[in-house]
């Protein structure tokens, strides 16, 4: 063997993202990433669910998509247009139902089907950062769409569109989380979709609907009806299982007609989501959907009431909380001489991480003091001591929140 070294470096394409740090465990605690509840996944649920599908299909397991085609398993596909149609007030055969391999190759694919380099995209103003990642990646311009506690403000929309309009420019689509938005957990109301819906008309933009979080609601908040269960013929629909049973599962779905389906479909780019888990998923959840999604959403209302306490208790009048009606994570708003993004290392070092505004904004001009604290993971009493040491470490670093507006500093 030759004493030379090989570089292999000099062999790599160009353009390729920086190297991936080596995997470390979780830090004490974490309040990034939309992970579950561990004591929540209902594993003897689930055992029983693989035992009997395997039972009675586990020979199909031998083909690739288990020889029923590459949009995915049946029994999955009715599970979600029978919920779809339930839940969301979608009403669509199975054939217009694809299953993906989490929501974010759902993403991947509507995103290479109409983006090119230099089009323009409106997304909400705080928004889904590996929405926004993938669609920067394809050369995408991104423009924030003004919120409000409600989601989009329809007045703003309409007039950003006139504006883009009169210089020549019509964006792909519009991007949004309109039940259970992404960081706010906002809920787009009625009146509100129907003017959405509206302008996509008008302006000939379609809508990229992503209700990855739909499922999450508190007991006695309703969501409107989908956009899609609105008007089909200008929106495309994104789901998943993730946030609803497991994220370790990868299960997202599209929604889509059949003539933008069969243009989907060979964007898929793989040999088929894994068919087991599409399979176990449909046996469990036809018979446990509602049992379980009650349960989990009463345990995750309790972890926010006790982020929502503790960050009121440590931060006092410092911190304005966004009201989710549901969901998985509380967006929170510091005074504006507060760059959080100047507390991200100094929290690492205390062993907290969280998601600073700006990696979930279009710009960092209006969220350099916002963060993103997600709450699903961690138990109630880390969600309490946690937030206790983000609010010691920002006021070492920033002198907020000060020590007479904190609560338990008094």
């Amino acid at each position: 063997m030759s004493a030379t070294t090989f570089d292999f470096g000099k062999l790599f394409s160009s353009g390729l993202p920086d190297p991936a740090p080596r995997w470390a465990p979780f830090p004490k605690y974490y309040f990034v990433g939309g992970n579950n509840d561990p004591e929540q996944i209902p594993i003897e649920g689930l055992i029983d669910a693989c035992a009997s599908v395997l039972r009675r299909e586990g020979d199909k397991l031998a083909i690739y998509n288990l020889g029923l085609g590459p949009q995915g398993y049946p029994g999955l596909r009715q599970f979600v247009a029978d919920k779809s149609k339930r839940v969301r007030g979608i009403d669509v055969p199975i054939d217009d139902i694809m299953i993906t391999t989490g929501s974010g190759q759902g993403i991947d694919m509507i995103s290479k089907l109409m983006v090119d380099p230099g089009d323009t995209i409106l997304v909400e103003e705080y928004c889904y950062q590996g929405a926004m990642n993938r669609f920067r990646k394809l050369g995408a311009k991104l423009q924030g769409m003004k919120l409000d506690a409600d989601g989009i403000v329809i007045d703003a929309l309409a007039k950003q569109l006139a504006d883009l309009k009169a210089k020549g420019i019509t964006p792909k689509f519009i991007y949004t989380i309109p039940t259970i938005q992404n960081p706010t957990a906002s809920i787009l109301p009625l009146d509100r979709r129907h003017a959405l819906i509206k302008l996509a008309h008008e302006y000939n933009v379609a809508i990229f609907e992503d209700e990855c979080y739909a499922d999450l609601l508190w007991e006695g908040i309703d969501a409107p009806p989908a956009l899609y269960a609105l008007d089909p013929s200008c929106v495309v629909h994104l789901g998943s299982f993730s946030k609803s049973l497991a994220p370790a599962l990868r299960l997202g779905y599209i929604i889509a007609p059949w003539p933008i389906m069969s243009r989907l479909l060979p964007l898929k780019g793989d040999s088929g989501t894994g068919a087991l888990d599409q399979m176990v998923v449909a046996e469990y959840f036809s018979h446990n959907f509602d049992r379980h999604l009650n349960h989990l959403n009463g345990v995750l209302k309790e972890k926010l009431d006790a982020m929502t306490e503790a960050v009121a208790r440590e931060f006092g009048a410092s911190a304005e909380c966004w009201a989710p009606k549901g969901g998985i994570f509380l967006w929170i708003k510091l005074p504006d001489s507060v760059d959080v993004r100047k507390l991200v290392k100094p929290a690492a070092d205390a062993g907290i991480v969280f998601n600073p505004g700006p990696e979930w904004a279009v710009s960092a001009d209006n969220s350099s003091n916002c963060l993103r604290l997600c709450f699903a993971m961690p138990s109630k009493d880390t969600i309490k001591n946690g937030v206790a040491e983000l609010a010691r470490v920002c006021y070492e670093q920033t002198g907020i929140p000060v020590r007479s507006g904190n609560v338990s500093r008094e």
